[in-house]
């Protein structure tokens, strides 16, 4: 059900995915013990039905729809991985030392998502 979709409802529900994925993280400040895959769905739930126009593109019975149900959540884990997967950049890496060295901060980070998160919250406190 998932693969019939056009590419752009399938790019735009990747896309909210990861939005929403990553606006949760710096809620709970990439706390991996603060986590919790429920609270992520409803967040998740929310932003889409708040910001997202696939949602009305897409047929009721196919929403309603235990295999489409699974196939998103196929797609949820897979749209998680490829996030917690990507290296951060030499960039990201290069400032986030330069500012940690300046604040005297020890902040760790394994991702590309995560990096760019906490090179803003350094930012924020050299403010």
């Amino acid at each position: 059900m998932y693969k019939e979709l056009s590419s752009g409802i399938k790019i735009s529900i990747t896309r909210s995915i990861s939005t929403s994925f990553e606006t949760y993280l710096a809620s709970i400040g990439w706390d991996e013990e603060r986590f919790s895959m429920e609270d992520f769905i409803a967040n998740w739930q929310t932003y889409f039905q708040e910001n997202a126009a696939w949602i009305e593109k897409i047929p009721a019975d196919t929403l309603m729809s235990a295999q489409f149900h699974e196939e998103m959540a196929q797609k949820i884990d897979e749209v998680i991985a490829k996030i917690l997967n990507e290296e951060p950049t030499a960039q990201q890496v290069e400032t986030i030392e330069a500012l940690q060295k300046e604040l005297g901060t020890n902040y760790s980070y394994d991702c590309k998502a995560e990096a760019a998160y906490i090179e803003q919250l350094l930012k924020e406190k050299q403010k």
